[in-house]
């Protein structure tokens, strides 16, 4: 049977949808075609653009990105192979088209060589399928780093530092790309840093770790301009705090420091007053301006607190409004109407 013949037969039996599918076989049968006349054969260059919009649902302008990274796409033999494994997994979606927009060279890798060691792994490492899919999404380095040479000797870093294997575990699962981080160019500088440096035991540091592996990941220099910052409100290195505060700024803009500062201070809040209530709680830093003003106007307004108390006890700004400090509120005043 000729090769049109064959594509008219199974368009009738609708055994192909009558547009990608007959473009990849149209192209593997003029491929193979001008392979067997010795000739060298030009892959198209909308294919796997084509492909990948039509099984991932990529945009066209994404898929185009992808395929400058592909160019010598010859089979969809691997392309299928590798989505496939990854959908039985349970990665697909918007999750599959981050990880082949971070690594497109993954679309040729071997499933048996590449991929499936390193599932495998995290399932001896205790992790079920979900969470060890939910691993690659949130550490996509897993699948690149080579297994015995720099993924297990970088996990059995972070696992010294973190204490247990259970608190490794836990972090892979909720901290996003920590792993990915070179150990001697950045952690073992910080590490340095913090202990010799800035004077900071080994055992407060691995406290901030366990619950923010990548405050200590981030370029030395940011680290180090982080202390700059802490010292100019005043934070000095010896303090007790010091470490909670560099902690705290990292998530904190110096725009968003300002705006809060600025909104303190229009409740009477002096410089030493912001200064008193960031080193008993620098937490309140992190909420929002209008979440802050709105807690402030409750206990000052309504609760009759004065800023200056505020500011030596600031726990309360960082308790829920609604939840926790308007019902106690109510509470004090069915107490107090009762005479109680």
């Amino acid at each position: 049977m000729t090769i049109d013949a064959m594509l008219h037969s199974l368009v009738r039996r609708r055994a192909l949808p009558p547009s990608t599918q007959l473009r990849r076989l149209f192209f593997f049968t003029t491929s193979t075609s001008v392979s067997s006349s010795g000739a060298t054969a030009s892959p198209d260059p909308h294919f796997l653009v084509e492909y990948l919009v039509d099984t991932c649902g990529f945009s066209a302008d994404d898929a185009s990105k992808v395929s400058k990274s592909r160019p010598r796409v010859q089979s969809t033999e691997k392309l299928d192979a590798v989505l496939g494994f990854f959908r039985s997994r349970g990665l697909d979606g918007a999750n599959l088209r981050k990880l082949i927009i971070w690594k497109p060279g993954l679309l040729g890798w071997d499933v048996e060589t590449n991929l499936v060691p390193k599932f495998n792994f995290l399932r001896d490492m205790g992790f079920s399928e979900s969470d060890a899919v939910n691993v690659v999404v949130l550490h996509p380095t897993v699948l690149s780093l080579n297994l015995q040479n720099k993924l297990l000797p970088r996990l059995k870093v972070w696992e010294s530092l973190f204490g247990s294997r259970e608190i490794l575990l836990k972090n892979l699962l909720v901290s996003r790309r920590f792993l990915s981080n070179n150990i001697e160019n950045v952690l073992r500088p910080n590490l340095n840093f913090l202990r010799d440096e800035c004077g900071i035991p080994e055992g407060r540091i691995s406290l901030i770790l366990k619950s923010h592996p990548n405050f200590i990941v981030q370029k030395p220099d940011s680290l180090r301009a982080l202390v700059d910052r802490a010292e100019g409100i005043g934070i000095t290195r010896g303090s007790g705090v010091f470490l909670c505060i560099l902690d705290v700024l990292n998530e904190v803009s110096r725009e968003k420091f300002e705006a809060q500062f600025k909104l303190m201070n229009s409740f009477g809040w002096s410089n030493s007053d912001f200064i008193t209530a960031i080193k008993k709680h620098p937490r309140f830093l992190c909420l929002s301006t209008e979440l802050l003003q709105r807690k402030m106007e409750f206990l000052v307004n309504d609760v009759g607190i004065s800023p200056s108390n505020i500011a030596y006890r600031p726990v309360p700004l960082v308790l829920s409004l609604e939840k926790r400090l308007i019902p106690r509120f109510r509470v004090m005043e069915i107490l107090k109407s009762e005479g109680l």
